[in-house]
């Protein structure tokens, strides 16, 4: 039994401890924070409990849903799973049926509401040249450029909601490259893989809160609000604040991981570069109390100077209050007061709804930026000392499912 630290407890990193610990290994997790979860986690102390940002899965997330349900966890319990739709609230926009992939993605361009046929053609025709090329293109192009020639409106409802959902970022710098492989994998992979997930519970209930009492369970140790200050070779292994282990894992922030690994490894001063090179993307979450729902759980905004959000959600339709909705504004430059402004005006505009912003959230580097050429940190750093996170080298955006499998892949290499 090798003795194994991971620092960090977001899903990376109880991805990471869980698959260590399966394999007969023994875990010790540090966490900084007081709770496990990392930036996927539930803000505590609040009524109604309410989670730091909305995140969505998708049907293709096959390791994190594979992963809820190793620690305990039922997501057709947990998940609200519909068919992808990225309508408006005056019911244009596009809407794809069950089904196979393909078919569903032909019939859903087919039925879109308030596209003309001139739209739809463009749309299948550029599509068709992406699927001929294997979603494959210049590696530098941004999707902006790789959709020059698309009608306005496809690109206003469909190309830019699904670019700044999946990579949260413009797509005047989001990375063609990036975009095509998430099209590829969660459009056209299997049927149900562009299924919406929605989480009908608050996100501790989803991942962090069974995953720790797995662990519990099997003998891991978990530290919570323990930062590590030091991280050292010792002989064969290294050791962690004094702790002697086998192997460490670093499913920490970058700037974190890149402190301790300029600390562990002084002679590869590339590792760190590569993470303070990062730029980061923000994401606001503005929670408001309406005097009724929505339609559906969930409504495509339009996004325009002083209408900041691109999604809502009815946490009411999800197993929360009724008429509590979360206004998702990803890539946001605005204060907190102009972002609630800008929502509450959406609402009345948009929603048809008057309602009362009651906490507004804002996580300043949600993602890295998920730009054309990005050199990403690798998952080596020196021997027997790896790194595990959503903005390790891989071939996804910052996702949730990014997260989980760079944790697995990092506990199958130590």
């Amino acid at each position: 039994m090798r003795r194994v630290a991971v620092v960090g407890a977001g899903w990376a990193g109880l991805a990471c401890a869980v698959e260590t610990v399966s394999r007969g290994d023994s875990v010790t997790v540090f966490e900084s924070a007081r709770s496990t979860g990392g930036r996927a986690r539930s803000v505590t102390g609040g009524d109604p409990l309410l989670d730091n940002g909305q995140h969505i899965l998708i049907g293709a997330y096959v390791e994190t849903l594979a992963l809820t349900r190793k620690v305990g966890a039922d997501p057709e319990t947990l998940l609200h799973r519909q068919p992808l739709s990225l309508q408006f609230a005056d019911g244009g926009g596009l809407s794809l049926p069950p089904g196979p992939a393909l078919p569903a993605l032909l019939r859903g361009v087919v039925t879109a509401a308030g596209w003309s046929w001139l739209d739809k053609v463009a749309l299948l025709r550029v599509a068709t040249g992406w699927r001929l090329r294997g979603f494959r293109c210049d590696p530098g192009l941004t999707v902006a450029a790789l959709c020059r020639g698309l009608p306005a409106r496809v690109i206003d409802e469909l190309v830019e909601p699904l670019c700044v959902s999946a990579l949260n970022t413009p797509i005047e710098a989001a990375s063609a490259e990036v975009f095509l492989r998430v099209l590829r994998d969660a459009l056209l992979s299997t049927a149900g893989g562009s299924d919406l997930l929605l989480p009908r519970t608050d996100l501790d209930s989803l991942l962090p809160t069974p995953a720790t009492a797995w662990l519990n369970a099997r003998a891991a140790t978990i530290r919570v609000g323990h930062r590590v200050t030091q991280l050292e070779a010792d002989g064969k292994g290294w050791k962690v604040d004094g702790q002697s282990f086998d192997r460490v894992v670093l499913a920490c922030p970058p700037g974190e991981a890149a402190r301790l690994a300029s600390m562990a490894a002084p002679r590869n001063t590339d590792w760190p570069a590569a993470c303070r090179a990062l730029r980061f993307e923000p994401v606001a979450t503005v929670y408001a109390q309406a005097d009724r729902g929505l339609a559906q759980a969930m409504l495509a905004l339009r996004c325009a100077p002083g209408a900041p959000a691109q999604f809502v959600f009815d946490r009411g339709r999800l197993g929360g209050p009724a008429g509590l909705l979360a206004f998702v504004v990803s890539a946001s430059r605005d204060e907190r007061n102009s972002l609630e402004a800008g929502v509450r005006e959406q609402a009345r505009q948009q929603l048809g709804l008057e309602t009362r912003p009651i906490a507004t959230l804002v996580d300043k580097r949600a993602t890295f930026a998920c730009t054309p050429g990005l050199r990403r940190p690798g998952r080596q750093i020196a021997s027997g000392l790896l790194a595990c996170g959503d903005y390790i080298e891989g071939p996804y955006p910052a996702t949730l499912e990014g997260a989980v499998r760079s944790g697995l892949a990092a506990a199958r290499e130590t």
